[in-house]
């Protein structure tokens, strides 16, 4: 093949890779495969891409290199035919609140330009166009008018501050104007002068000039000249009119309406990143720091007789609940009536009151205004958080970008429409001839960028949600659809697992958007594990046989389409299972579960109020397509009610429901395992989680050199300063900003990535130090101090079994937090609790999508652990897309049916074989071929 027609990867060496040459296919679509820790991402990432970044920074000229220090070539002999690379990984690229889903994706550029462009004023007090008039407006006007009239063009006569009547005559004389028109008639300035005290109190005007109406070019020009004097001379106010009186029009170029003026649509009056278009309340964020109605409120099932507002229930506050009590049935306010009952009107009468009663928020400024008592400023500081904005009601936008309509629409409209909505509305956008010649493009753009949001599923999102409440998944899927939208070709595009989050109903959606992209005639790699994305490749390539140390090998490269190609079983773990070799059993029997919690009245974000049974003492799924309703049902209603309910701090706030009701005394402590990162610094790693990292440090301290030096454990610690490398602060790495790009981590020059003095790194034990230690994987250590074993080394390799159990043995003990996959840090977490007996106190586990990043292979060990869990009475909630995980549940409870305002409802409750019974289930559908094969 020649060099252009694949990426040819020789002598890759980094991490646990073993001198692999391979050739990759360019323009293809290509899976990386292969068991966690086999390889990929270090083929993916840390070679392939690292090389292309590289030689982009050598691209550049040197001045600019100074800038943005020195990257390290990759630990590889030769890479060739690689093309400008774009690596779109899991991790959410930004945490800042501006940043929201159109600005991520760029929609809302195009959307400000189409507001700026074609946008109607419209007055928000008697809902007439805001329009301002032009020259070519006045002169169109008069030439439409019959042949030969005879007008004048005047201007208000305007007096500057401090200058008087006859002060502005004289200077309208010396600029040549020589008429006025006064009470009606014209008179000259000469004429005017010695009788201004006369005249002080008429209406008077300057005289511009006297026209006559005519279709002339040569007579239109001159009046178009006359115009624009009389509008510079009226401060925007034009009148044409008749001598006797007949025709008069006042034209106006100020953008004025019903005593109001607007200001002119432009792009930056729609950006709330601009302190000129940002809500000058929020500054552009939507929310303020002000008194938190689910603080005031937190049990919205109560109604204002029964305490619902809390903080009106002490001794010395109870009288304003009693005053609202006694005057209840004057002002027709339901007091029994729970809150969220409540219709609108109520709410705002509770909240602000009338001429009778303070409300809720008089309450508060009556605090505010007598804070110099202590009582009033702890309980302000109690009920106050993170609120909507009430000036922009969150649209981050000033009030007057919301007068401005397209479609009948304005901005914060569309912003707050789903995807699917809006791109329905783009769709069905009726606009005049003139406005599709300058908006064609805009929309254009707006429409390309919706279906790509469309096809990576992503069609419940709304353009307005905060860009650092997406998951990892719903994050790359974004980053692949700005990606698709910026039309690139002869690109790499490396991707990292894009199927997260995304339910088996979408997968296709997703496959067409990456073979879009390939068709546009980039090479698309992508690490995956999802059954369905491999069997769609142009081209498998299989990382393993094994994790870790055992794996870095290429163990198969090619295409399913070649069944006498394929190696034989047992070489590839993947092949296997996808050939149907091997496969994650069902259970033999599903668990009785006759004990149960209830979440009745949840009705949080597109929640429909909906009363939900989890059994207890086994295994259940929560499942539905993307945006069901899934998270704001386990994360934000379940795991508040439940920490509340055992006493365990929860720093969020609960979601919206009635109550928590069934077998509670089974349930001692609550554990939520997400994907959230164990640490956010590079110090972080998952020796220290596992709390093995104080064994060690004790054991190096114990010695010989390390005694006769002092070195106590603190020494052997580079979170503190008695031992660790000062210049990177114990971490091995420095980072390097790079202006421009994404910033670099290079290895720290001064201790070589050790982390540690020289002098702590003299101390040893078995001949190696403790850096070496940390570079260790956990199989490596489990077998290093398993030899000669003492009280110390079984401590440690008690604490560290629990990871090789969950199938981690291939990362390394001090392998930084930072660079673990969500699945990983999952994992690792899960260990954690696995080092304490499991068989004390029975808990409720919730795990978010704990299959992310985990290998066939994984997945059949970690279900193993689910059921020993189950097994010691321990209850297990799944938040779980992958039918491997479905298939093995005891209880599935589908959400659906469908995403954002067509979901938040219970399509199913029961067992998986009930459930693939059901032919208006997405999911039921997916697991049919799992359960029936």
């Amino acid at each position: 093949m020649e060099p252009q027609e694949y990426i040819h990867v020789k002598g890759a060496r980094a991490h646990n890779l073993k001198n692999i040459e391979l050739k990759i296919p360019r323009n293809k679509l290509i899976v990386l495969t292969g068991l966690s820790g086999s390889g990929k991402s270090t083929l993916a990432f840390d070679t392939i891409f690292a090389e292309g970044q590289r030689r982009y920074v050598e691209s550049l000229s040197s001045y600019a290199r100074q800038f943005m220090g020195r990257i390290n070539k990759p630990d590889v002999d030769l890479i060739t035919g690689i093309p400008p690379a774009i690596a779109i990984e899991q991790k959410i690229k930004t945490r800042h609140s501006r940043s929201t889903v159109g600005t991520s994706i760029e929609i809302f550029n195009y959307l400000r330009l189409l507001y700026a462009r074609v946008g109607h004023t419209f007055s928000p007090v008697s809902g007439k166009e805001v329009k301002h008039d032009t020259v070519t407006d006045v002169v169109n006007f008069i030439a439409g008018l019959p042949e030969g009239t005879k007008l004048y063009i005047l201007s208000p006569l305007l007096l500057p501050v401090k200058m008087g009547l006859i002060e502005k005559l004289t200077l309208l004389q010396k600029e040549g104007f020589t008429r006025l028109e006064v009470a009606g008639e014209i008179m000259s300035i000469e004429e005017l002068l010695p009788e201004v005290e006369t005249y002080r109190c008429a209406i008077i005007r300057l005289l511009i000039d006297r026209v006559t109406a005519t279709n002339n070019a040569d007579t239109l020009s001159r009046i178009a000249d006359s115009v624009q004097t009389a509008f510079a001379e009226g401060d925007g106010t034009c009148l044409i009119k008749e001598p006797q009186g007949g025709i008069a029009q006042t034209f106006s170029s100020r953008f004025e309406a019903d005593g109001i003026k607007f200001e002119e649509p432009t792009e930056i009056l729609f950006s709330f990143n601009n302190p000129y278009g940002a809500c000058p309340r929020c500054n552009g964020l939507g929310k303020i720091t002000g008194i938190d109605e689910d603080l005031v409120i937190p049990d919205r099932s109560l109604s204002v007789y029964n305490n619902a507002v809390s903080c009106w229930c002490g001794e010395k506050t109870k009288d304003y609940k009693e005053k609202l009590i006694y005057i209840a049935r004057t002002l027709k306010f339901p007091i029994h009536k729970p809150y969220f009952e409540l219709t609108p009107e109520q709410k705002d009468l509770l909240w602000n009151g009338n001429a009778y009663f303070s409300g809720i928020n008089g309450f508060f400024h009556m605090l505010e205004m007598n804070t110099s008592k202590i009582q009033n400023r702890v309980m302000l500081n109690h009920y106050t958080g993170k609120t909507t904005c009430p000036e922009c009601n969150g649209s981050r936008l000033r009030k007057e970008a919301t007068y401005v309509y397209v479609g009948g629409k304005t901005i914060s409209e569309l912003m707050r429409m789903t995807v699917e909505e809006l791109f329905i509305f783009s769709q069905n956008l009726v606009l005049t001839d003139y406005e599709q010649e300058i908006a064609g493009r805009l929309l254009l753009e707006i429409r390309n960028r919706l279906q790509f949001l469309l096809d990576v599923g992503l069609d419940y999102l709304t353009l307005l949600r905060a860009s650092n409440t997406l998951s990892g998944g719903e994050s790359q899927r974004i980053n692949l659809a700005t990606s698709l939208g910026c039309g690139l070709v002869g690109s790499l595009y490396i991707l990292d697992e894009p199927s997260i989050g995304l339910h088996p109903r979408d997968t296709q959606r997703l496959v067409k958007a990456l073979k879009q992209l390939r068709d546009l005639g980039n090479t698309v790699i992508v690490v995956e594990h999802e059954e369905e994305i491999i069997r769609a490749a142009d081209e498998i390539i299989d990382i393993g046989p094994s994790p870790g140390v055992h794996g870095g090998e290429v163990v198969f490269q090619g295409s399913l389409s070649s069944p006498d190609k394929l190696p034989e079983a047992g070489k590839s773990l993947t092949l296997d299972y996808l050939t149907g070799v091997k496969k994650i059993d069902i259970p033999a029997r599903r668990r009785q579960l006759n004990n149960y919690i209830e979440i009745s009245g949840a009705k949080e974000n597109n929640l429909k109020n909906i009363h939900v049974r989890f059994p207890l003492q086994g295994l259940v799924a929560v499942t539905g397509v993307s945006g069901s309703g899934k998270s704001s049902l386990i994360k934000n209603i379940l795991y508040p009610a439940l920490s509340r309910h055992t006493q365990q701090y929860y720093g969020e706030k609960a979601g919206h429901y009635e109550s928590l009701q069934g077998d509670l005394h089974f349930i001692k402590s609550v554990e939520m395992i997400d994907q959230s990162a164990i640490g956010r610094s590079a110090r972080s790693n998952p020796v220290i989680y596992v709390k093995a990292f104080d064994e060690i440090r004790k054991l190096f301290s114990m010695q010989r050199y390390a005694k006769i030096n002092g070195y106590a454990a603190s020494y052997f610690s580079f979170n503190m300063g008695e031992g660790r490398c000062e210049v990177c602060q114990g971490e091995g790495v420095v980072k390097v900003e790079m202006q421009f790009m994404a910033d670099v981590v290079l290895v720290c020059e001064a201790c070589g990535g050790k982390r540690f003095r020289p002098d702590i790194l003299e101390v040893r034990y078995k001949e190696r130090n403790i850096a070496d230690v940390l570079d260790m994987t956990v199989d490596e250590a489990i077998e290093f101090f398993k030899e000669n074993g003492n009280a110390i080394t079984t401590k440690i390799i008690n604490r560290l079994l629990p990871l090789q159990q969950m199938g981690l043995g291939y990362i390394q003990l001090g392998q930084p937090a930072t660079t673990l996959s969500g699945g990983e840090s999952q994992r690792v977490k899960l260990a954690s609790f696995l080092i304490k007996d499991a068989n004390v106190d029975t808990r409720f586990f919730i795990f978010d999508e704990p299959t992310t990043g985990l290998h066939f292979h994984d997945i059949k060990k970690l279900m193993d652990v689910f059921q020993s869990l189950a097994s010691y009475g321990h209850s297990i909630v799944v938040v779980e897309h992958n039918m491997e995980v479905v298939k093995t549940a005891d209880w599935v409870i589908e959400l659906g049916p469908d995403s954002g305002e067509r979901g938040g409802q219970i399509v199913f409750e029961g067992t998986p074989e009930e459930l693939i019974t059901l032919e208006h289930s997405h999911t039921g559908r997916a697991l049919r071929k799992f359960i029936q094969a």
